[in-house]
């Protein structure tokens, strides 16, 4: 008898696959530049953002083409997430935040036919997947109830609640026979007692609609689950896979500012007076420094490049997929998350040296790249994956499974 795939993400992305996306992810990165600053500074919720990200097909690129999706593949969704961070880093968020997500209809799903009715859904509906699953605020409550349950908590920190039309949520089982199982399950948009919190008003991000959501007696129906966490190898890809998703965000991010930062130097007529350089653009100080972080940048990509497809071909393996697979995938995804994360950091904050005065404008909104890099690099210490890095390094040790790791 032929054991039935774990997933349909088999194989590779062909090179059409990808540059089909990604010439949808760069128009869609190009409207959502011409006022980029200023819809971040009004600081609203992203309704119409969302609307365009439906509109093009990209919040339907995995799922398989049998049920009217874009049966792409891992690879061509961080490409497309990294193309958007370069334009808007908080509609990339979401996205990203989407895909894993969504995701976890084949990670969390291990029966094929239970999965049918997720895809044709999201399919239908054009469904954003966003979630409520900040495992630093552990006080979700599933009491049973009448054959379900009822949800009663708060979650910060909820990404893409306010504006997705699915919540992924995770949350333990307080009393009964199955007490301290958590399950993972998803409620729509506007389900009775849930109730969404206008407090997301931060550093950067601003778009990303990463709200609290508190939880008042809301009913949980068999239906909704999709499956009780475990520390089934494949299952746990699906934070793997949002730890990848952050090192294609923030190498998006330092792109789009080095790109801008190109703009706005080649914009400025005349050097500094000391220098041997009659353009400013042909300052050795000027072009040594960009090339720095150009170079810099370029490593990052090559390596992301490398570490999206080793996370594909670790996905296609569907149920072969082991424990110690799965932790050296997590080490080199760490890898680079260090690089991605410190590259962007340290980019977004000097570029400035290189732009000069002129470029802290208010019109030019050259912060919106530190700021985001800035609040969003900060979602796990990335010491900590330093440290996982080295542990593994020296001593071969791989870190325990975590909602981080």
């Amino acid at each position: 008898m032929t054991e039935t795939p774990r997933s349909h993400w088999t194989g590779n992305a062909t090179p059409e696959e990808v540059q089909h996306w990604s010439q949808v992810a760069e128009h869609v990165a190009e409207t959502l530049a011409q006022d980029a600053v200023a819809r971040d500074r009004a600081n609203e919720t992203p309704y119409a953002e969302t609307k365009l990200l439906k509109e093009s097909g990209l919040v339907t690129l995995l799922i398989p083409q049998e049920y009217g999706g874009g049966g792409a593949h891992w690879s061509t969704a961080f490409e497309a997430v990294r193309i958007l961070a370069r334009a808007d880093a908080s509609i990339a968020q979401l996205l990203a935040y989407h895909y894993i997500n969504a995701g976890n209809i084949v990670f969390t799903i291990a029966h094929p036919e239970k999965r049918e009715r997720w895809y044709r859904d999201t399919v239908a509906g054009q469904w954003i997947w966003g979630d409520s699953v900040n495992p630093t605020d552990p006080d979700l409550r599933l009491e049973p109830a009448g054959g379900g349950w009822v949800l009663t908590g708060k979650k910060r920190y909820s990404t893409g609640s306010v504006v997705g039309d699915a919540l992924l949520v995770n949350a333990r089982i307080t009393a009964g026979p199955e007490e301290g199982k958590v399950l993972t399950f998803v409620l729509e948009n506007g389900r009775k007692g849930v109730n969404y919190v206008d407090d997301w008003d931060f550093l950067g991000q601003r778009l990303s609609s990463s709200n609290t959501v508190t939880y008042d007696q809301v009913d949980v129906r068999p239906d909704d689950v999709l499956d009780a966490l475990s520390d089934e190898p494949y299952s746990t890809l699906v934070t793997a896979g949002i730890q990848l998703a952050f090192g294609n965000l923030y190498l998006g991010i330092a792109e789009g500012a080095l790109g801008k930062a190109r703009e706005l130097i080649n914009a400025r007529p005349n050097s500094w007076f000391l220098s041997p350089a009659e353009k400013y653009r042909h300052d050795p100080f000027v072009q040594r420094l960009v090339g720095d972080f150009k170079a810099q940048t370029a490593a990052v990509a090559a390596l992301a490049g490398q570490v999206n497809r080793r996370f594909e071909d670790v996905v296609a393996l569907g149920n072969g997929v082991s424990a110690q697979l799965r932790g050296e995938l997590a080490v080199e995804i760490a890898e680079l998350k260090v690089v991605s994360s410190d590259v962007a950091t340290q980019l977004t904050h000097q570029i400035f040296e290189a732009t000069g005065t002129s470029s802290t404008a208010s019109k030019h909104g050259f912060d919106l790249y530190w700021r985001n890099i800035r609040t969003h690099s900060l979602h796990d210490p990335v010491d900590y994956k330093k440290l996982e890095v080295g542990a593994h390094f020296l001593n071969d040790e791989l870190q325990p499974l975590s909602l981080y790791t």
